[in-house]
């Protein structure tokens, strides 16, 4: 439906997230996957929405001069920020199982910004959704890092996952933002381009 919409334009996806790449093809976009290296540095000051603003901003900067004039470039970032940390991928098990472990019990936020850039301008979307878990054993946060390996995934979860049926027990926001991309917010401001 929106690519009637789009027609005058080029969609390019920066991003390697299956998932991020799977909302685009659900939403039935044609769309290009762009991928560049960069380092996900951010300076420390920042908290919450602001790192994953100034991060999509930064995955979108290394796209600078290479752009068409009818292509859109997309660029997302998430963090599970939670006691006033964020919390990025795991590197390995031993750091996953302390973030799940952190998790246990609690409430955190899922936060993900989209940036949207061509050459005329930048629009920055920002959403966040509350996620509470239950108490999750150690056996059972054991389990889902050796069966699932979460490691690609900020927060060490993929709520669309085992852990996620058994551990989330309260949800306040967009689902599909958890999972990395709040689709509604993305195809309503596709859905204003003209």
């Amino acid at each position: 439906m929106l690519n009637s919409n789009l027609k005058k334009y080029k969609l390019i996806l920066a991003s390697g997230s299956p998932r991020r790449q799977q909302f685009f093809k659900d939403l039935e976009l044609d769309f290009e996957i762009r991928l560049k290296e960069i380092e996900e540095i951010f300076p420390p000051e920042l908290k919450a929405g602001e790192i994953t603003n100034y991060l999509a901003q930064l995955k979108a900067s290394a796209f600078e001069g290479t752009l068409n004039d009818n292509e859109i470039l997309i660029t997302s970032d998430t963090i599970v920020w939670h006691n006033e940390n964020a919390l990025g991928k795991p590197k390995d098990k031993e750091e996953a199982f302390r973030i799940l472990k952190s998790l246990s019990n609690a409430t955190h936020d899922v936060i993900t910004s989209v940036c949207f850039k061509s050459n005329r301008k930048t629009h920055l979307i920002c959403e966040t959704t509350k996620v509470t878990f239950n108490t999750l054993s150690d056996e059972a946060i054991l389990f889902y890092i050796e069966k699932f390996k979460p490691f690609d995934k900020a927060g060490a979860y993929g709520i669309q996952e085992w852990i996620g049926f058994v551990g989330v027990s309260k949800i306040e926001g967009s689902y599909a933002n958890v999972m990395g991309m709040p689709v509604d917010k993305v195809y309503k401001y596709l859905t204003t381009l003209e």
